[in-house]
């Protein structure tokens, strides 16, 4: 964080400043901002935020010894820790956020990037961020800071040499990106698909575009939009983006996208596309594992020849990305048994997009095994989407379907209604079972994809299967 007086903070946050030791309203911090005290560093100020299961003032004495010299309480401490009191911290939390980049920004050097959608933001993210650090000092989120917490966090890592802020905006309700986007008001707005993840908490399709929408109107007047053309709910954000005085630059595969893919190859080294930009044709190699993780490429290749970068400098940058994030799409296991975990996140785009990607990926003396859990946040569409899945994985002719958990068997139920043969479909309660069935079960040539929400637990199970066959 850039410099900033204890007496700043606590006026930018409404708060009351409870100074200790030798500190004054003058004394200044510049540490490294955090909700963990674990992660705190000589410097460092820590947020006390209440939990659903601990309550972060528990942790101060902790965050003193790490070398906290500010803590952010709700209720005053007998510690020796300065402190600013608030009411809400996570909501003071996104104040400070505010606070710190709009003086940042006031040097007239940073410039912010928001990207949101249903799937694929922390990927675009992680792409985005490989081509801009090349061009300067680069501010992105680690794994999927994209809450109310997570988002600010970040936030609050620019300093005054920060040239680029990428922020990942998620959706836990209605207005949540609003408010994210609204702390900086990025100079672009991202938006990658409208799909059904968190329709259940959104209360359907339609609701879920309105939320994603919210990022275009948070976009400031006069920036710029990067907008999925093959997406028709995303496509129908253009006119809110003229509103805002917005220019426009799509992606996609058709011809309406300035920056579009035309053939795409997919392996099991990576994918390769034929891309077409402004209307120069170039050749993209991504080792990043699946056909959808070229759609990403192209957000990120749009949003960064907009702020200055040439389109042969971002494709050479994407060639070098090894792995999008842990836990998505990463091959584990070795060239005998390869193991796929992409159990951080799912949703029925997802799960389709993944499973035609072991499909594709398996060649023909090879064997493919889907290992799948529950997609989480459905609510009432739950049923028919795991259903879709258990279908789609029978059409797409997937040879071992091994579905994990209570919440997940009625793709284990589908997939025995519509298979064609004995053995294709079995059904575990828990990762442990299915991990003993899967240890005697795998054998040379099985490709095999592990896919779940996070909430599944599966990713740790992907983790113990590419250590056995390591």
């Amino acid at each position: 964080m850039i410099s900033t007086s204890l007496s700043h903070i606590a006026s930018v946050l409404g708060g009351r400043l409870v100074l200790r030791g030798d500190d004054t309203p003058e004394t200044t911090v510049s540490g490294l901002i955090d909700t963990d005290s674990r992660l705190i560093e000589p410097g460092g100020i820590f947020v006390a935020k209440p939990g659903e299961t601990t309550d972060g003032h528990l942790f101060v004495p902790a965050a003193i010894e790490r070398g906290a010299v500010l803590a952010l309480v709700e209720r005053e401490l007998d510690q020796p820790v300065s402190q600013v009191v608030v009411p809400d911290v996570v909501e003071a939390l996104g104040e400070l956020a505010r606070d710190v980049v709009a003086r940042v920004r006031a040097t007239g050097n940073l410039r912010i990037v928001g990207i949101t959608g249903s799937n694929g933001k922390t990927t675009t993210k992680n792409l985005l961020a490989r081509i801009l650090e090349d061009e300067g000092s680069t501010v992105a989120p680690r794994a999927s800071f994209n809450n109310e917490v997570g988002a600010p966090l970040t936030m609050l890592r620019v300093t005054d040499d920060t040239r680029f802020l990428v922020s990942e905006f998620g959706a836990s309700a209605p207005g949540a990106i609003a408010r994210l986007a609204g702390l900086v008001t990025p100079d672009i707005g991202v938006v990658l698909m409208v799909g059904m993840a968190h329709a259940g908490g959104f209360g359907g399709i339609e609701s879920t575009f309105h939320a994603k929408s919210e990022l275009v109107r948070a976009t400031r007047e006069g920036g710029l939009a990067v907008l999925n053309a093959d997406d028709p709910r995303v496509a129908a954000m253009e006119p809110l983006a003229r509103e805002r005085g917005q220019e426009v630059r799509w992606f996609g595969r058709g011809e309406r996208a300035q920056v579009r893919a035309l053939d795409v190859e997919v392996s099991a080294s990576g994918t390769r596309a034929q891309l077409v930009v402004d209307g120069e044709e170039h050749t993209l190699e991504l080792r990043v594992l699946g056909e959808h993780h070229v759609m990403n490429a192209l957000a990120a290749i749009a949003a960064a020849t907009a702020l200055g970068v040439t389109a042969e400098e971002a494709i050479a940058r994407l060639s070098t990305v090894e792995l999008a994030e842990r836990w998505r799409m990463q091959p584990l296991g070795s060239e005998r048994v390869r193991i796929i975990n992409d159990a951080y996140n799912a949703s029925p785009d997802s799960m389709s997009a993944a499973l035609r990607t072991l499909a594709q990926i398996t060649g023909p003396d090879e064997r493919t095994v889907a290992v799948l859990g529950a997609m989480s946040e459905l609510g009432e569409y739950a049923d028919e989407e795991h259903d879709r899945v258990g279908l789609l994985a029978v059409r797409l002719r997937i040879q071992r379907i091994v579905v994990i958990g209570q919440d997940a068997r009625r793709m284990y139920l589908e997939a025995i209604a519509q298979g064609s043969w004995d053995g294709e479909a079995v059904f575990f309660p828990d990762a442990d079972s299915a991990y003993d069935y899967l240890r005697n079960e795998l054998r040379d040539g099985d490709r095999v994809l592990v896919k779940s929400s996070n909430s599944a637990g599966l990713r740790f199970l992907g983790d113990r299967l590419g250590e056995s066959f390591a």
